[in-house]
């Protein structure tokens, strides 16, 4: 979420078409150089259809096999490649990797980890009470406020977390800025649309999936780990979780070292 295709999700592509497979690395839309206007917007139910979209342009190939596509989705996209799943046959075998349940973290907050309190019904409510009136403003001309994303500047007081995605997305190790854009939005939802993460759901009926196979990989230490617990407890079978030893949640962004590529060509090599 608020990534772009020149980041892990080439990565990824690049070693899985080393192994023998044909890959698309798309950015979703709103952000990167997908269409979609305002920049930066969240749209849970368009990001769903982006992963159809790729599966319509794959399928329509003559070099590909319609009935052997997969779908890979990591961090935030993972939650999105599972609600496409949901209602896309034609994804055939699912896999995430350091998901997040973007539609529980905006809700809750990170309810597991100990550095965050969850957070409550009143403070959601105040939340999108605030970009509720910052609607207000950008309709009549004002400022876009944004929200979220990486932090831009470490201080002794920032949490372990942004720390973490700050190595990343604010160093040469990973940062991105899109041409026409600005390195103080990357990463970044508008307020007034990220609010639409409250009514997403991507758990829910993730049992119907079934029979198709899904794989979770999730770091043993990573923050974000309670999310890939979640989805294999309620998904159906054939299923696993794969828990990648001594690792964190952006190690497997982009830490070859770590990233197990070998179960991911295993798992698809199987299933497709």
């Amino acid at each position: 979420m608020g990534a772009v295709k020149e980041q892990s999700s080439n990565l990824y592509a690049q070693k899985l078409a080393e192994a023998g497979f044909v890959t698309l690395a798309i950015d979703l839309s709103f952000w990167g150089e997908s269409e979609g206007d305002p920049r930066n917007a969240v749209l849970p139910d368009v990001y769903s259809e982006d992963f159809s979209a790729a599966v319509d342009y794959l399928g329509t190939r003559n070099d590909i096999d319609r009935n052997k596509i997969g779908v890979l989705g990591i961090c935030g996209s993972g939650s999105f490649a599972i609600s496409a799943a949901k209602i896309d046959p034609r994804m055939k075998a699912i896999a995430t990797v350091s998901m997040y349940d973007m539609g529980e973290v905006n809700r809750s907050g990170l309810t597991h980890y100990k550095e965050f309190k969850p957070m409550n019904v009143t403070q959601r409510k105040a939340i999108i009470a605030e970009a509720a009136e910052q609607r207000y403003v950008e309709f009549t001309g004002g400022a876009t406020k944004y929200t979220g994303g990486t932090t831009h500047e470490i201080t002794k007081d920032t949490p372990a977390i942004q720390r973490e995605f700050y190595d990343f997305y604010r160093t040469p190790r990973g940062e991105f800025t899109q041409k026409g854009s600005s390195r103080l939005v990357t990463t970044h939802p508008t307020l007034t649309s990220n609010v639409k993460f409250m009514n997403f759901y991507p758990f829910n009926d993730i049992e119907t999936i079934s029979p198709r196979p899904m794989l979770f990989i999730a770091g043993e230490n990573a923050h974000s780990r309670e999310f890939s617990n979640n989805a294999y407890k309620l998904a159906g079978e054939p299923k696993e979780l794969y828990l990648v030893p001594n690792t964190g949640h952006v190690d497997l962004y982009d830490r070859v070292d770590l990233i197990p590529f070998a179960k991911l060509t295993g798992f698809f090599t199987k299933n497709l």
